[in-house]
């Protein structure tokens, strides 16, 4: 007798390829909270519009003088209350050391700019996956400062009547602020509450201390709010609840990133996920390289 094929259906399920079934595809909301490479060309222009925005929209603020500086008469006046009044002494004695005033002029001109763009900057380049998060913490604490400008018209200390301040830029003839001298009427010069110098400066400075790996970059990080916290006040261009305004902003800022990221910024992925492009790019890299 010949042999007898025994057929059967043990293991032939395994055999029968399976169906591929392709993964859902993210709604917008999602692809939206999720981190992606920043594109520099966009950037650039986004940050251009943005600050062209906010100049144009913080001069557009009527200069309600009478109001403002019946603010800042009201905001001197609760200081002196909370003991916290010495702004006019720090002013005083800074502006005595005319090389020290002068530095701090230049300072509250430039690097208000300067280290604001370098770590946006420094962000792109090393912190991909985290410069969209930490970018809308700025954006959102700079859009929520224009509220103040409007709503709370302050003139600043130098403005006051009768309230004995220097305004060191005008007495050395320093260019040190836009709402000084020549340019004064470039910048509204009612608009001091909220502090964006410290609102912005304290974003530089925690977005280092968070992310530096150098430890001497870190403690710097940390000086540059705390120095431009002294620099506002020797120049008479704020008061301390100026600042206070501005951390205020900075943590709102905080607060919407944190929200529609699901965390905080610096604790989210330092690379970004693949674009869909770059992804099925190196998919296909990868496919030819495994058929080598």
């Amino acid at each position: 007798m010949g042999d007898t094929t025994v057929t059967t259906t043990e293991g032939r399920e395994e055999a029968v390829p399976r169906a591929v079934t392709a993964p859902a595809r993210p709604g917008l909301r999602q692809r939206l909270r999720t981190p992606r490479r920043p594109r520099l060309w966009f950037e650039i222009l986004l940050i251009a519009v943005s600050y062209w925005t906010y100049s144009l929209i913080r001069n557009a603020v009527p200069e309600q003088r009478g109001q403002a500086l019946r603010n800042a008469d009201w905001l001197w006046r609760l200081e002196h209350q909370l003991g916290i009044a010495v702004e006019q002494s720090v002013n005083h004695a800074v502006n005595s050391v005319t090389w020290l005033i002068v530095g701090m002029n230049y300072y509250y001109a430039t690097l208000h700019f300067v280290v604001t763009l370098g770590v946006l900057v420094w962000l792109f380049r090393s912190h991909p996956g985290r410069y969209a998060a930490t970018r809308l913490v700025l954006f959102a604490t700079t859009g929520v400062a224009l509220l103040g400008y409007y709503l709370y018209p302050l003139a600043p200390p130098r403005l006051m009547n009768g309230g004995g301040f220097i305004d060191t830029v005008m007495v050395h003839e320093t260019w040190g602020s836009m709402a000084s001298g020549d340019l004064k009427n470039m910048s509204n010069q009612y608009a001091a509450m909220p502090s964006m110098h410290i609102g912005w400066s304290l974003w530089c400075g925690l977005t280092i201390f968070a992310l530096a790996s150098v430890p001497w970059a870190r403690v710097l990080g940390l000086l540059y709010p705390t120095l431009t916290l002294v620099v506002i006040v020797a120049t008479a261009n704020h008061f301390w609840l100026d600042a206070v305004g501005g951390v205020l902003c900075l943590c709102f800022g905080y607060v919407v990133a944190s929200a529609w990221y699901g965390r905080v910024p610096y604790a989210l992925p330092r690379l970004p996920e693949p674009r869909g492009d770059e992804a099925g790019s190196g998919r296909r890299r990868a496919g030819r390289a495994a058929r080598r």
